[in-house]
């Protein structure tokens, strides 16, 4: 079963199930998961091939659905359930395949469409780091800065690296296998009919008019709701305005 981190206790509240995106970790959503877990308890889980979760060949969302299926089944379920990016889609895919186990859905900047954009360039940034060379986090941070693109996404990256092991908490070659089933959506021919809020950034370009009515097809009680200034990273952008959103959507939904 996934590796899951625990914030708050039960309550008589849904317990919040949070998926993270690509290259990401339940521990990315630690500050945001402790507040949330004021009025309820929640439930980070590192997806397949990351953080501390086990190693698998696949990386497609029918198994990223099974594997939070079973995180919801041992808990009690059902539960609510946040995604974001790819996990956003494993969420989605969860609730169109076992919607038995999502009360209500919140999809964070993220469609149910393939997308164009590869991610493989960070996946070799990422490979391409001399472990041997590193020794502190500063250096691994000087030194993949030269390698990555986007500079601001290198501190996000090196929270998947374990800087004393010299090892990434993610399994490249899984995730570079199966890259073009990340960046895509698996065909469906159900709906949810649950409570479903699509929260995107305003600045970001991942979820468009365009999309809407795949969304509305797949999720016909879908709601839409933009965080102004914020970007993909909605809730690393502007972490107060999500959690408002998100606790908002859950004590009205």
């Amino acid at each position: 079963m996934l590796n899951t981190i625990l914030h708050g206790q039960p309550t008589d509240e849904p317990a919040l199930l949070i998926a993270h995106g690509l290259f990401g970790s339940g521990r990315n959503w630690g500050v945001i998961a402790k507040r949330l877990s004021d009025t309820r308890q929640v439930i980070a889980v590192d997806m397949r091939n990351h953080g501390a979760s086990p190693r698998f060949e696949r990386q497609r969302y029918e198994d990223m659905a099974q594997d939070l299926a079973e995180v919801i089944e041992a808990h009690g379920g059902p539960v609510d359930v946040l995604g974001h990016s790819m996990g956003g889609k494993a969420a989605m895919a969860l609730a169109l395949s076992r919607p038995d186990l999502v009360n209500r859905l919140i999809v964070a900047d993220i469609a149910p469409v393939a997308y164009s954009h590869s991610q493989m360039h960070n996946v070799e940034a990422m490979q391409a780091l001399d472990l041997s060379q590193v020794d502190t986090r500063a250096d691994a941070a000087e030194a993949l800065s030269k390698l990555v693109e986007d500079p601001a996404l290198v501190p996000f990256f090196l929270q998947s690296l374990d800087v004393r092991e010299k090892r990434w908490r993610l399994n490249f070659e899984a995730l570079a296998r199966d890259m073009d089933a990340i960046l895509g959506f698996p065909e469906f021919d159900t709906h949810f009919g649950g409570p479903t809020l699509f929260l995107t950034g305003a600045n970001s370009d991942y979820v468009t008019p365009e999309h809407r009515p795949r969304i509305a097809a797949l999720f016909p009680k879908a709601r839409f709701v933009k965080l102004s200034g914020a970007g993909h990273w909605l809730h690393a952008d502007k972490p107060r305005e999500f959690e408002a959103a998100l606790r908002a959507w859950l004590s009205q939904a």
